[in-house]
C-alpha cells in the first residue's frame, strides 16, 4: 500500500512536481492510455500525479481530487483539494460543442430566446429567457456563485 511516509523516503515535491530523492531530478510523467491527467508510475502501477501529490501532503488520498482552477496540469498542492463527485461536476469547464459560448446558456429554438438554466441539487432549474446573451450570462454567473460556491467557475 501506498503510503506517505513512502513517497516522503522516496521524492521531495517542489511546485507541482516531485524530485527523485535517489538522484535528484524531476520524475517524467505521461499521459498515457488516454488519460487526461499527468501519471506516474510508481511500484508498477500508473497513479495520477496530483493524486500522489495530495497524499504526500496530507497523508491520505481521496477518492476524488479537483484542481481548483482547472488546469488538470497544475499540480501544486494549493491548487488540490478533495471535493464530491458533485462538487467536481459543478468545477467543469463550458462543453466545447455548446450553442452557446457561455456556460449555463443555450438557445431555446421555440422561445427564440436564450435561457439559463443549470442543475441545482440534481434538480434542473431554469434562471430566465433573454434576448441578449450578454446578460443571460450575467444571470449565469450569479445563479453559479449563489448555488455552486467556490465550486462555481465561470469559463
Amino acid at each position: 500500500m501506498l503510503t506517505q511516509k513512502y513517497l516522503k523516503e522516496k521524492f521531495t515535491y517542489k511546485d507541482g512536481e516531485l524530485i527523485r530523492n535517489s538522484n535528484g531530478k524531476t520524475v517524467k510523467c505521461s499521459k498515457t492510455n488516454g488519460h487526461r491527467y499527468l501519471r506516474i508510475g510508481i511500484n508498477g502501477k500508473a497513479i495520477a500525479l496530483h493524486r500522489i501529490i495530495f497524499l504526500y501532503h496530507h497523508g491520505y488520498m481521496p477518492k476524488i481530487t479537483d484542481h481548483i482552477d482547472g488546469d488538470r496540469y497544475n499540480n501544486k498542492i494549493e491548487n488540490l483539494r478533495e471535493v464530491t463527485q458533485q462538487q467536481n461536476c459543478l468545477n467543469k469547464a463550458h462543453h466545447k460543442n455548446s450553442s452557446s459560448p457561455f456556460k449555463n446558456v443555450y438557445w431555446h429554438n421555440k422561445m427564440n430566446k436564450w435561457v439559463v438554466c443549470m442543475s441545482i441539487n440534481g434538480a434542473r432549474k431554469i434562471f430566465g429567457y433573454f434576448a441578449d446573451i450578454e446578460l443571460a450570462d450575467l444571470v449565469a454567473q450569479e445563479a453559479r456563485s449563489k448555488y455552486h460556491g467556490e465550486f462555481a467557475r465561470n469559463y
